[in-house]
């Protein structure tokens, strides 16, 4: 419960990496592609956007998730990481001082035994000129910002695959059923079509056609059930957590009443604030531009302070006598001459770094984007696969209805119903897997939305 309420807290406390965000200059759209059926407004989704689909059991795997994944637990030991390399960076304004206490003996004919106890305590500074210092933590801030975001999308990209997985687990299931149905009732009318035979009330290949019918179901029984189980061991993979038969046993199935109605896409503008992966980038970018400005310091001129003294004694106890205290201090200007060019090198690979950075986050944007507008997509397109696919499956349902009543009235052949039946099977199995990609479809517009933060 600690390490969640930490990384929840993490998660929440990044207020000081949200504000003035100044990109470079790129268009935007002013509306996002297949934007049907969205609320566009300022406000977005919530944090906890998983929430929208109502499953209990999905909201409880996330937060396990959350609280033990081991990645996420890894991305957070970043931030600590560079929260304390700021720190460090922080450090170098301030004067560092030292203490030294030595004792020297030293042996001659002459004059014996000579002894020498000294106390002298130092301080060293470097005069932040030019700013240099200033560029440091402001690298170092962009990176502690940028890992934040990181985080964030360590989170983004654990949430949403656990949801996948789930939603793909019930598929596999719902299909796990539907072929453990329709083998047990084709083996029983195998069996019915066994004896008939054995009657001669029907052919021979009637009755292959039975059981044909019988093993064609039978063969997706462990495809499905090795698919439940690999599933729900990544799932529990996720939660940081041994695979769980509570997974594989859970009540919940896909329901079309649970899907979000309305999705707050919100504007098109404030996407650049919620992605992760943009936001990382952007601070990716004020990183880069620190580092040109430290590399271009760097052929600057360098002032450093130093002062030293001290007590020297021949005895321990004249330390602390009245001998008198000595001191001395420094200062050293140092400007550098000739490097063979090495550090014109430097500020020239530092400006290529920022150019790359610079070109990574507008990549950053249109994949944002481009991100957006094919999970609409794919909601909208889904929606209309759903209705099509279940109104298909009502009428072949239908259809095998006919068929087999047809046949037990004599006006139909037993060829007919196999094919119906078959395509009842397919049908069924067809809108499992479209309900799941839906569900999934969804999941992948919180993502591409940033999760909402």
């Amino acid at each position: 419960m600690k390490r969640f309420t930490i990384i929840l807290g993490v998660a929440f406390a990044l207020s000081a990496c949200n504000a003035r965000i100044t990109p470079p200059q790129i268009s935007i759209p002013s509306e996002y592609s297949y934007a049907e059926q969205t609320i566009t407004d300022s406000l977005g989704i919530d944090f906890a956007w998983w929430e929208y689909f109502g499953d209990s059991t999905l909201n409880d795997l996330i937060m396990r998730s959350i609280a033990n994944n081991r990645n996420l637990l890894v991305a957070a030991s970043r931030i600590e990481q560079a929260r304390i390399e700021l720190g460090n960076v922080r450090s170098n304004y301030l004067p560092s001082f030292a203490f030294g206490l030595s004792a020297e003996g030293s042996y001659t004919k002459a004059t014996r035994i000579e002894q020498q106890y000294q106390i002298a305590p130092t301080m060293s500074w470097e005069v932040p000129l030019f700013g240099a210092l200033r560029h440091s933590r402001r690298a170092a801030y962009a990176e502690l910002c940028a890992t934040k975001w990181a985080f964030r999308g360590v989170m983004l990209s654990l949430t949403t695959e656990v949801a996948t997985s789930y939603f793909t687990l019930l598929q596999y299931r719902s299909s796990l059923e539907v072929a453990r149905n329709t083998y047990r009732l084709r083996e029983i009318s195998a069996a019915l079509m066994d004896s008939m035979y054995r009657y001669g009330f029907v052919s021979a290949v009637e009755r292959q056609q039975a059981y044909s019918l019988a093993d064609a179901a039978a063969v997706d029984i462990p495809t499905y059930e090795r698919a439940v189980v690999e599933t729900a061991a990544a799932l529990s993979t996720l939660m940081g957590e041994y695979p769980l038969d509570s997974i594989i046993e859970s009540p919940s199935a896909l329901h079309a009443d649970r899907l979000p109605p309305e999705i707050p896409v919100g504007l098109p503008s404030a996407l650049l604030e919620r992605r992760p992966d943009v936001l990382e980038a952007y601070y990716g970018v004020e990183q880069a531009a620190a580092k040109v400005n430290i590399a271009r310091v760097a052929r600057f001129p360098s002032l450093s302070l130093t002062a030293s003294g001290g007590v020297l004694s021949s005895t321990i106890k004249g330390l602390t006598s009245s001998n008198p205290f000595s001191w001395s201090a420094a200062a050293k200007l140092l400007q550098p001459l000739y490097a063979f060019g090495h550090l014109k090198r430097g500020e020239l690979s530092a400006r290529e770094g920022y150019y790359q950075a610079v070109k990574q986050y507008e990549q950053s944007i249109l994949q944002a984007f481009a991100d957006v507008s094919e999970a609409l997509s794919q909601i909208s397109t889904y929606r209309r696969e759903v209705e099509r696919y279940g109104a298909m499956l009502e009428s072949d349902r239908r259809v095998y209805e006919l068929a087999k009543a047809l046949y037990r009235s004599g006006m139909n052949s037993y060829t007919d119903l196999v094919d119906a039946e078959r395509t009842l099977y397919d049908s069924q199995m067809s809108y499992a897997e479209v309900r799941a990609q839906q569900y999934i479809a969804y999941v992948a517009l919180f993502k591409a939305l940033g999760g909402g933060w």
